[in-house]
């Protein structure tokens, strides 16, 4: 079967936002406020589902959650759904999501990264819909640096015309932004010097394939079973595989690549790349060496330190998209076509 996409979106659509893991607390609704404002002034109106509670680390119970998600990737009127931000155990949604009438549905673009990779992957790998890997509803106000896009500008891009990002090679070293204090802030703060880097070896990188991945610590537990089974994937085609670390130190990373490649996830890997990370070191390894040690048996060219992950700014990548990865001592570029 080959990969379906959502119809480009176009001023006047909906866009739904439900919160499939963690909810927004009270003190940090004015930036919820903000990214709301900041969808509705590209022409679209902005619909706020019921399960967006933030007093615990659950929006709502997992019935409540999987049945407002299902709901709006069904709704003619929806055409794309975003979450504040990703969360915790959004696992606890995949036995209950209803997959099969979602594959039935017009698709609907969703648009996620770090525990929402946990949905989003296996959107893609189940129903064969196209899915944003990207900056959050909550990340959404901030000015999108040179070489960058938005997640706002992929799911409006017209399906078949390819379209390029490259490292603006700076990229922020500390922490998040205080949203309950200053929830108007719209420019990221980079101030650290960095590029693309290729860990298993020297030489150029030129390779395609089909992309697909998430964060590590969230697809690492569907490893070896349906959800995250790419062994039919796209028709055969090869894949770019990309992952990323939120917070877990290089030890559990390094065993949890292991488990991955072990259940075939990396099997059909023409390539790899790797997120940026502020996640700690072990003791005696790398979060780079952790990589390594665990995918290098692949044998496949793996560039890290690309801004696909937890560390800003971002990067987002289509699941399912056609995908080129250039890494040159020239330039660095990787293209998307939606097709």
């Amino acid at each position: 079967m080959t990969i379906r996409y959502p119809r480009p979106l176009r001023p006047g659509d909906r866009v739904g936002v439900t919160s499939p893991s963690a909810g927004v607390a009270k003190e940090l609704r004015g930036r919820l406020d903000v990214a709301v404002r900041e969808i509705e002034a590209r022409g679209y109106e902005v619909v706020v589902g019921r399960c967006m509670d933030g007093s615990t680390h659950l929006s709502a119970p997992a019935a409540e959650r999987a049945a407002e998600l299902t709901g709006m990737l069904t709704d003619p009127e929806i055409r794309a759904v975003v979450p504040p931000w990703g969360g915790e155990t959004a696992i606890d949604l995949l036995p209950l999501l209803d997959f099969e009438a979602i594959r039935r549905a017009e698709p609907t673009w969703v648009v996620g990264y770090s525990d929402m990779s946990t949905v989003i992957t296996p959107l893609t790998l189940l129903t064969k819909v196209a899915t944003v890997h990207g900056n959050n509803l909550m990340d959404t106000p901030y000015r999108t640096p040179e070489g960058l896009l938005s997640w706002l500008d992929i799911v409006a891009a017209p399906q078949g015309e390819p379209f390029a990002q490259t490292p603006p090679g700076r990229y922020r070293s500390g922490g998040w932004d205080d949203w309950a204090r200053n929830p108007e802030i719209r420019d990221l703060t980079l101030d650290a010097e960095g590029a693309w880097t290729r860990l298993d070896g020297d030489g150029d990188v030129d390779v395609e394939g089909r992309l697909i991945g998430g964060c590590i610590e969230t697809l690492a537990n569907l490893a070896g079973t349906p959800y995250l089974d790419t062994s039919s994937f796209a028709g055969g085609d090869r894949l770019l595989v990309y992952v990323e670390a939120c917070e877990d130190n290089a030890f559990t990373i390094c065993r949890n690549l292991h488990g991955m490649r072990l259940n075939g996830f990396f099997d059909r890997a023409a390539a790899v790349l790797v997120g940026r990370t502020h996640a700690p070191a072990g003791r005696t390894l790398t979060q780079h060496e952790a990589v390594l040690d665990a995918l290098g048996p692949l044998g496949v060219p793996i560039v890290a330190d690309v801004e696909c992950g937890h560390v800003a700014p971002y990067l987002p990548l289509v699941n399912g998209a056609r995908g080129r990865v250039v890494h040159t001592a020239a330039r660095s570029e990787i293209l998307q076509t939606l097709d």
